[in-house]
């Protein structure tokens, strides 16, 4: 009998194991057809068409702003089931994408004109920064804090993002801790500091 337990007990932690492994690894699901839309019997090429990214051909003058121009499912829906979404980033002079985390994808960023200072930490603190010039490639590990800094203070520059999700998602740090209602006490205990610095970092997200 009691053999039998220990081997029932044993069965349970290795199916237990299999989901969290199956868990671990999951990215975007699988989907049981070629692609995914919502009337399957209307659809044709306009629905595989994004036109979004026009706008970029006919630009006349850079933003003023660090501006992201994204192609996931919720602009392009055709992108359901596919994992993959796309991002055109524009740096203007000495501007900053902050720190930030993409939950459900790796980024893999493609230079395009300009520079960029770039950086990412890894679950072990240590930080991995590089200098990049129009024509480099760089990637951010899924879900590992990361940012992209144009340090040059006269031109800009523009990159392309690649993610293998249709939605990877954004975690901007400075928005998600103080500009999201967290107590300001806990925040203060957290970063080692007072309640009048913690409203001071909250007033300049407002």
């Amino acid at each position: 009998m009691a053999s039998r337990i220990s081997t029932m007990k044993l069965l349970s932690l290795v199916l237990s194991s299999f989901v969290i492994v199956q868990i671990a690894l999951a990215g975007d699901p699988d989907i049981l057809s070629d692609f995914l839309v919502p009337n399957q019997n209307n659809v044709d090429g306009s629905f595989f068409t994004y036109t979004g990214m026009r706008v970029l051909v006919n630009q006349s003058t850079f933003p003023a702003n660090f501006t992201i121009l994204k192609a996931s499912m919720v602009e392009f829906p055709a992108l359901n089931g596919q994992s993959v979404s796309y991002a055109v980033l524009q740096y203007p002079a000495s501007s900053l994408n902050p720190p930030h985390t993409h939950p459900r994808a790796a980024e893999l960023l493609f230079l395009v004109d300009g520079s960029l200072e770039v950086g990412f930490v890894d679950t072990t603190n240590k930080l991995f920064t590089q200098s990049l010039q129009a024509g480099d490639m760089f990637i951010f590990p899924k879900g590992l804090v990361h940012y992209q800094y144009n340090a040059d203070p006269n031109n800009p520059a523009i990159a392309i993002s690649s993610f293998g999700s249709a939605n990877a998602g954004t975690v901007s740090l400075p928005k998600t801790l103080f500009a999201t209602n967290i107590d300001d006490t806990i925040l203060a205990k957290s970063f080692k500091t007072d309640v009048s610095t913690i409203q001071a970092l909250k007033a300049g997200l407002a």
